[in-house]
């Protein structure tokens, strides 16, 4: 089972499998070099990026994410400030702090790009080297970014099975969820929360999930609160405040159109993923990509439906678990395995599901609505300008909230009985990933990337 607490992590951005599973992955590998007890000979750490790490890792902050994790920060405890100020130092060509021992290390030469040899198992793959003084291997891994901040030491691919009790409810599809639902009488909701109850403490479980959502809404708060020029040079300005205030200012004229509800998803939405641009705390929901959606629709929920609830939050977010890992399982989350339908497509498609749970709906809606917010995502492609998570992402993150409350409605209106299932539409994304050309997965090689006018 894919966890809520797998699935949902509080994390910097801009991107979950280019600076959350990097610096992870950093990270491990500094712990592997503590655990065989070889610190004291380490004279230099090598790390080489490749395929879509190595072709937008620049504009993903890769490389920082790097340093922060040979640091031994991990990303779900770091301040941005903190993680800012650490990098300054890197780029100042201070060294590497590994116990007492002081390691050299250049940027520009031991963090390679490259982008000439293709990945050897993973689009998104990082190999870490540790060099004694007179340059010989002490210590070598690979790792592979596979989406939403996932990382797998290479040949642990399929491995790492938790151990413990086993799930009350293991479906492996949407089909076998609503069996099972059917025949147990449970919600999807219901299902997944037995399952993360069999794993973890009620306590720990009710406490991540009050977490998740507190950061959720925390991070759209913030981003509408901020303004100015986000990080990386194409000068993009943020605009999630300018017009949050504009729409707060018609509200208080009583000068309001009917189509307001759909700017406020927008500019929920918006607001998250600027600050995920500008590398502020976020929640990969389920990737940094596409970390504006899900909070988009949760604010939504609680703003403007009445009788909104903490437990009808809650229902929301562990929907959406439940929906996330359908796609984890038999598909992809990773922008550089399938495009962006695996990223704000899948976003969308839990927040449709989590909607239509929080208003009461069947499994069989649910799943429907799942099904509907996916089914118009399909072969969306992935191809930020500059390879920068702001152009199309910010807005992307926009049009795919509309799109899941649009989904949601559609399936509550309906009894649940439609001709595609979902997991029909898994399956479909997952081939047209697998036919999409590499140009559009996260390179910047194509599309809107190189089709611009530069001013």
């Amino acid at each position: 089972m894919i966890s809520v607490f797998d699935l949902f992590k509080i994390g910097l951005g801009p991107s979950s499998s280019h600076t959350v599973g990097p610096m992870k992955a950093a990270k491990a590998f500094r712990d592997g070099i503590s655990a065989k007890g070889i610190v004291s000979q380490v004279r230099r750490i090598e790390a080489t990026l490749f395929g879509s790490l190595a072709w937008t890792g620049r504009g993903h902050a890769t490389d920082k994410a790097i340093v922060l994790g040979l640091q031994g920060f991990a990303p779900d405890n770091i301040d941005p400030d903190a993680a800012d100020a650490v990098y300054a130092h890197a780029l100042a060509g201070e060294p590497l702090i590994l116990g007492e021992t002081y390691v050299p290390f250049a940027l520009g030469r031991d963090i390679v790009f490259d982008t000439l040899n293709p990945p050897p198992a993973h689009p998104n793959t990082v190999a870490f080297r540790a060099l004694d003084r007179d340059g010989g291997v002490l210590f070598e891994e690979r790792w592979l970014s596979v989406g939403g901040g996932f990382v797998v030491r290479e040949g642990e691919e399929g491995g790492g099975a938790e151990s413990g009790a086993p799930d009350p409810f293991p479906y492996a599809n949407g089909s076998e969820m609503l069996t099972l639902g059917a025949r147990s009488g449970m919600t999807i909701a219901g299902m997944q929360l037995a399952n993360e109850r069999a794993r973890r403490p009620d306590a720990e479980v009710a406490a991540h999930l009050r977490q998740i959502r507190e950061a959720m809404l925390a991070c759209v708060e913030r981003g509408l609160g901020q303004r100015g020029e986000l990080p990386g040079g194409l000068k993009v300005r943020r605009r999630a405040a300018t017009v949050y205030a504009q729409l707060e200012e018609s509200r208080r004229r009583n000068a309001s159109v009917p189509h307001e509800v759909m700017e406020y998803l927008s500019v929920f939405a918006m607001a998250a993923n600027e600050e995920n641009a500008a590398g502020g705390r976020v929640v990969t929901a389920p990737t940094n990509g596409a970390a504006g959606v899900v909070p988009s629709v949760l604010r939504y929920y609680r703003d403007f439906i009445p009788g909104a609830s903490l437990e009808g939050m809650e229902t929301f977010l562990l929907t959406a678990t439940a929906i996330g890992a359908l796609f984890k399982l038999n598909a992809s989350i990773s922008g550089a395995e399938v495009g962006c339908q695996g990223e704000v497509g899948v976003a969308s498609s839990m927040a449709a599901a989590g909607l239509a749970a929080a208003f009461g709906g069947s499994n069989a809606q649910i799943e429907n609505a799942a099904e509907i917010a996916m089914e118009h995502h399909l072969g969306l492609t992935c191809d930020p300008i500059g390879g920068l998570v702001q152009i199309p992402c910010i807005e992307r993150n926009a049009f795919g909230a509309v799109k899941a409350v649009n989904a949601a409605a559609l399936a509550l209106r309906g009894d649940g009985q439609h001709l595609v299932s979902l997991d029909s539409v898994i399956r479909t994304m997952r081939e047209t990933g697998r036919d999409m050309s590499h140009k559009y997965k996260e390179t910047s090689l194509g599309g809107l990337a190189v089709n611009w006018v530069e001013c």
